[in-house]
């Protein structure tokens, strides 16, 4: 088995990797059967966003914090678990957002799209879904729409709902919202196309950020579901996403 051994840049996730390569040796990321990443659920994602042209699942194991996208780091019986391994595969959402200087910024999220206020004034957001206006004003400190993957993340602080691995839905959530009172969100089905529309953008200025690619000054942002892509991440047995998503409800 070839494996591709990467750390982020903390000192523990060095050393995990230096012990690992002293065990198994490492290969180039294009030439690996796995990669394994190892780092948190940050260093996750910027692995699979760099390595989304290669054929290679990514394995990650936690030296970082949270590690929700991580299985649980162990220097011993790293074949066997790779071996063992399930897979679940992951569709990123396409963001194309137009700034008010007229520049068009594309980007790709795993996690979320999120949208921020980028001023002292809440944001006014007009929200389209597959072309109809749902919402002509949306007061708010910003919102966000999540991925099942992303449901846990900042979804989740946001007060949106947690979206079970394989459920065809997207989570709309409204950050602090003040207009509607207190409104939390929809849930939509992951073919659809949501469109935010930034209302007083010159008074009120609002950015856009995917997975931390960030476009300040929009005017306005479509997401949808990028099915083209599939991020192929490995599991421990027991510890997939499905069983992670369950777990966080009832901790």
């Amino acid at each position: 088995m070839r494996i591709a051994f990467l750390a982020s840049d903390a000192p523990v996730a060095q050393l995990a990797r230096d012990a690992l390569v002293k065990r198994h040796g490492t290969v180039d990321a294009s030439e690996a059967d796995v990669i394994v990443a190892l780092g948190g659920d940050g260093f996750m994602l910027k692995t699979l966003h760099e390595m989304v042209d290669l054929a290679a699942p990514v394995y990650g194991m936690n030296r970082g914090t949270v590690g929700f996208l991580m299985n649980e780091y162990h220097e011993d019986g790293l074949i066997a678990r790779l071996e063992a391994a399930n897979e679940e595969i992951i569709n990123p959402l396409s963001m194309t957002a137009m700034g008010r200087d007229g520049a068009v910024h594309k980007a790709l999220a795993i996690n979320e799209v999120s949208l921020l206020r980028a001023g002292p004034q809440a944001a006014r957001l007009k929200i389209s879904v597959d072309g109809r206006q749902r919402l002509s004003e949306l007061v708010c400190d910003g919102a966000l729409v999540s991925t099942p993957a992303g449901s846990t993340a900042y979804n989740y602080s946001a007060h949106g709902p947690i979206l079970p691995i394989g459920s065809d839905v997207l989570a709309l959530t409204a950050i602090a919202a003040f207009r509607p009172r207190r409104w939390q969100g929809a849930l939509l089905p992951s073919s659809a196309k949501v469109r935010f529309d930034v209302l007083e953008a010159d008074k009120r200025p609002v950015m856009a950020d995917a997975d931390s690619i960030s476009c300040p000054d929009i005017q306005w942002v479509e997401i949808q579901t990028e099915r083209s892509i599939r991020h192929k991440i490995l599991f421990d047995p027991g510890h997939g996403l499905e069983e992670r998503l369950i777990s966080e409800q009832f901790t």
